[in-house]
């Protein structure tokens, strides 16, 4: 291998485009084909790249790429993983991995060593996580975490529930931030406008005593994203709009204030991903969010789904 990851951007809809984009200006991978069948998408796609082959099929490229980006419909991300592994290809996925447990679990035998499969959770790129990442660990015994994730319809991802949607992004959030495991759910939702869920309430409790509330809505009048965890030594709270972090403890603040409040760098979370994606195949590394990570979301999302369906707590 070169120090160019030779790659493949499959799907050229609103998200592929700005996958190819970051693939397009990168340096440490070259953008050798763009996968897209619908004529009108492969026209913006000639025009956007136009020294980079646009085809069909990944199969009429399969010999000439080292890596697959997969951009495409949730239904088409088993078959379309499946085969690159099966032809010894690095895969960035974007999120979920898969439809179902199932499918994610039976990938686990195409994994052969030394490929890499990345899972496209872009939110654990924003850089609160790590100015943050002492607070998180130093809260001792049961913790309460907040999640808020809505916004009006914008007729996209209509494909699948928005717990697949949006909602997985907070799923592995939680895991992610909690470092607990997570015993059973409980869901309410609403199925408004597609004749799938498209507002869900899960609250997740741990093993520990600590409970996590996600709420997750495309068919909303406001646009929110923020997180809250509070503990018995206080409570942060981090806009994911407006990049902002507060926090208070159980102390004054050295200037004797309760609250101190702080901004984070706004961050390219896809160019982020795709960098991380080939340094891991370049360095034979493991990628930032790897097969067992995007395993586990999948669970959280069946447990979800499988919550409303019965209207029912559902063990983990």
């Amino acid at each position: 291998m070169t120090n160019k990851v030779k790659v493949a951007v499959i799907g050229y809809g609103h998200l592929g485009r700005w996958h190819s984009q970051k693939a397009a200006q990168l340096d440490t991978c070259e953008l050798v084909a763009i996968v897209e069948s619908f004529p009108a998408n492969q026209e913006k796609a000639k025009q956007a790249h136009p020294d980079t082959k646009i085809v069909n099929d990944i199969n009429e490229v399969m010999g000439e790429i080292e890596a697959a980006v997969i951009v495409t419909p949730t239904s088409t991300h088993y078959e379309l993983v499946k085969l690159l592994l099966e032809n010894e290809k690095h895969v960035f996925c974007e999120k979920p991995l898969c439809s179902t447990v199932e499918e994610a679990k039976s990938l686990k035998e195409n994994l052969k060593e030394g490929l890499v499969l990345q899972v496209g959770h872009s939110e654990r790129c924003h850089q609160a996580w790590e100015l943050l990442s002492e607070d998180v660990k130093s809260i001792k015994g049961a913790a309460t975490l907040k999640i808020e994730r809505v916004a009006a319809f914008k007729g996209r991802a209509t494909d699948v529930d928005v717990v697949q949607d949006l909602m997985i992004h907070d799923l592995d959030l939680t895991r992610f931030l909690m470092q607990r495991k997570v015993k059973n759910v409980r869901a309410y939702g609403h199925k408004i406008r597609t004749g799938k869920w498209d507002q869900v309430n899960a609250v997740l409790n741990f093993e520990d005593g600590s409970v996590a509330m996600v709420t997750s809505g495309r068919n909303h009048v406001r646009e929110v994203r923020s997180l809250e965890i509070t503990h018995d030594n206080g409570c942060l709270f981090v806009d994911l709009f407006t990049n902002q972090i507060s926090k208070a403890t159980d102390t004054q603040f050295d200037d004797g204030e309760y609250v101190q409040e702080f901004p984070y760098e706004k961050r390219d979370h896809l160019l982020i991903e795709q960098e991380n994606f080939y340094n891991s195949i370049l360095n034979k590394e493991a990628p930032m969010v790897g097969y067992e990570d995007g395993l586990k979301a999948i669970e959280l999302v069946e447990a979800v789904l499988t919550s409303l369906e019965l209207g029912k707590e559902v063990e983990v």
